[in-house]
């Protein structure tokens, strides 16, 4: 499976935990990516892996302070990564 290619100083970014949430009923992905949004460090990142685009939780991660990056996979599913808005010169993704 190919994972979304965000990039820090050349390398890919790789995600700190992985909630694979295509085989899941709704609400159960959104609460278990904001379970681990909770749990993240600053620096560190989360995977939404879904057959969908999660429109309802981009207005959420927005609201808490979370920062992302969508993506396709190959499959024809989305990718998601999510992070905790930092200063730009520490956002994971831009560094």
């Amino acid at each position: 499976m190919s994972r979304l290619k965000v990039v820090s100083a050349g390398k890919p970014l790789r995600a700190d935990r992985i909630i694979d949430g295509r085989q899941l009923e709704p609400p159960e992905p959104f609460i278990q990516t904001m379970e681990a949004l909770d749990a993240i460090q600053p620096g560190q990142c989360v995977l939404l892996i879904l057959m969908r685009e999660p429109f309802p939780l981009y207005r959420a991660l927005e609201l808490n302070g979370y920062a992302w990056r969508t993506g396709r996979s190959e499959e024809g599913g989305f990718e998601v990564l999510m992070w905790h808005k930092t200063k730009p010169e520490e956002d994971p993704a831009l560094v």
